[in-house]
């Protein structure tokens, strides 16, 4: 399974520049300290609570540690998404329908958004931190394949007026501090961005 990284670089967590290859015995243990550290401090203080003096502190390590292990602090919060990013991914792009291949583009555009949602809900702390933290959120490779896939079930759904920025809208909705704001400070329940996901994209589909 080859999936795109939701940073770039060879290696989650890789130094920046460095050469692809094997991680070292003693850079994965501590490569793992840092990223139990980090997961530790989020469950104190947040995820905007996590800076890297911080982590630094916490593992018992110097600052430039951090910062030539992840890079950034974009970095380690991408770090510490990447495999729940690589199992999203693994599920849309080769799993069971309808998130999956072999359903209609429709079913499988609202079991992506629903998806989303539920991703963003679990692991919302985080991705709203490194959507903040990243230079250009946008290019991030994840993010490209999100964008990608929205429109690629667009085409096949028989949508072919620009549906690259009509995939770009849609990608607008299901924006991790987006979706946050509306569960935690309007109290909009789940079930209901989800559903409101599903109107939204049979009226795009159907509407073309």
């Amino acid at each position: 399974m080859s999936l795109i990284p939701i940073r770039s670089g060879a290696q989650p967590g890789a130094q920046p520049g460095a050469q692809a290859g094997p991680e070292r015995s003693d850079a994965a243990r501590n490569r793992e300290l840092l990223l139990k550290a980090a997961r530790e401090l989020i469950e104190e203080c947040g995820a905007d609570g996590l800076t890297m003096d911080k982590l630094a502190e916490r593992a018992g390590v110097g600052k430039g540690t951090v910062f030539r292990r992840f890079g950034s602090r974009a970095g380690l919060m991408m770090t510490l998404l990447s495999d729940s990013e690589a199992e999203f991914q693994g599920r849309f792009m080769f799993g069971p329908p309808p998130l999956g291949p072999g359903a209609p583009a429709l079913e499988r555009l609202i079991a992506f958004g629903a998806g989303r949602i539920g991703y963003v809900l679990e692991f919302g702390e985080l991705a709203r931190a490194a959507d903040a933290s990243a230079h250009n959120r946008f290019e991030v490779p994840a993010a490209v394949l999100w964008h990608r896939h929205i429109e690629h079930l667009l085409r096949l759904a028989g949508l072919d007026a620009d549906p690259w920025l009509l995939a770009m809208s849609l990608s607008a909705t299901l924006d991790p501090e987006r979706l946050l704001h509306a569960v935690r400070i309007q109290g909009i329940a789940s079930e209901r961005l989800v559903e409101s996901w599903r109107e939204l994209v049979t009226r795009v589909v159907r509407g073309a």
